[in-house]
């Protein structure tokens, strides 16, 4: 198959991608070597993969790759690991599509992929013909929508991908909602002493505290979820290339000023440096942070941080 074949090189970057999925951290040479391919032609291929994700594009759904020297990193958002609710013929275009990228040179035809389909497989050739699924609902929604029926305050464990960090935290459940998609639990943050809106599928843990729930009697009403500042954040102002342009396209921005240069500078809103960090590495030499002075060397020092790891 010809390289400059655009269906063939999809195909590859999907089987390389699979691949990376089920070992996180690889070396770049390896995946170089199982692929038949040079190493700049990888990472050129794996830029791709970077921009790929479900909006609103924030950093949980994004599938994150990182190049640093010659180790390839990938975090993989937590939505390719759910169940999919799915109709036979959902699943036989599924199962027809991973073939395909099991038909890949370098291809793990042993793989978490290959074990995937072959149950998918039994499952389109059992008695009834139909595929056994699970809706796509967070793993604990049940507990949270529970404890806000019964009225019982809760200690939830929640990841926040923005500070890339998990807390515990005592609440008061106020209400639980979808919004755009998404199940959300609105609640009183005994830490915080405030209302906050917590996503359903970053809780990771939900326990009773054995205490009855007692929210605020009035609290605010609640405005649809959005992203936007808030008292935790703070504007970055950056300096990107042309090619960098994806930044403005894919995340809220403050302000975009288009240079005679052909640069951008963008100003945009960060919450953490988790998130700050993965942005600049993934951007490379072609990004400059202009203010504030305090984060203009966070990239050299995550860079340093990732590669200590391999020293």
């Amino acid at each position: 198959m010809p390289e400059r074949d655009p269906g063939y090189r999809l195909r590859r970057l999907l089987a390389m991608v699979t691949w990376l999925a089920a070992r996180d951290r690889v070396k770049l040479s390896e995946l170089a070597e199982r692929f038949d391919m040079a190493p700049d032609d990888v990472e050129r291929e794996l830029m791709l993969v970077s921009m790929c994700g479900l909006p609103p594009y924030s950093p949980d759904q994004l599938i994150d790759v990182l190049v640093i020297d010659d180790v390839v990193e990938a975090r993989i958002p937590d939505y390719f690991r759910r169940p999919r609710q799915l109709t036979a013929g959902d699943a036989l275009s599924l199962l027809t599509a991973g073939r395909t990228l099991l038909a890949v040179p370098g291809a793990d035809t042993e793989g978490p992929l290959a074990r995937a389909l072959d149950k998918l497989s039994d499952a389109l050739g059992g008695a009834d013909g139909g595929v056994a699924v699970e809706l796509d609902t967070p793993t604990l929604l049940h507990d949270v929508q529970h404890a806000f029926e019964q009225g019982e305050q809760i200690e939830i464990t929640y990841y926040s991908a923005n500070r890339d960090a998990t807390s515990s935290r005592v609440v008061d459940p106020i209400s639980v909602f979808n919004d755009a998609g998404h199940w959300y639990l609105e609640a009183y943050c005994h830490s915080t002493e405030k209302v906050l809106t917590f996503r359903v599928d970053r809780i990771e843990a939900v326990a009773s505290t054995g205490e009855e729930s007692h929210p605020p009697a009035d609290p605010a009403p609640r405005a649809p979820v959005r992203v936007a500042p808030g008292a935790d954040t703070e504007s970055v102002t950056i300096t990107v290339g042309p090619v960098g342009r994806w930044v403005a396209e894919n995340y809220p921005v403050e302000r975009l000023d288009e240079m005679k240069s052909g640069k951008l500078r963008i100003t945009l809103t960060v919450a953490g440096d988790a998130f700050l960090e993965r942005l600049l590495l993934r951007l490379g030499g072609n990004v400059v942070v202009n203010r504030p002075a305090t984060k203009q060397h966070t990239q050299a020092s995550a860079a340093a941080r990732i590669l200590a790891r391999y020293s």
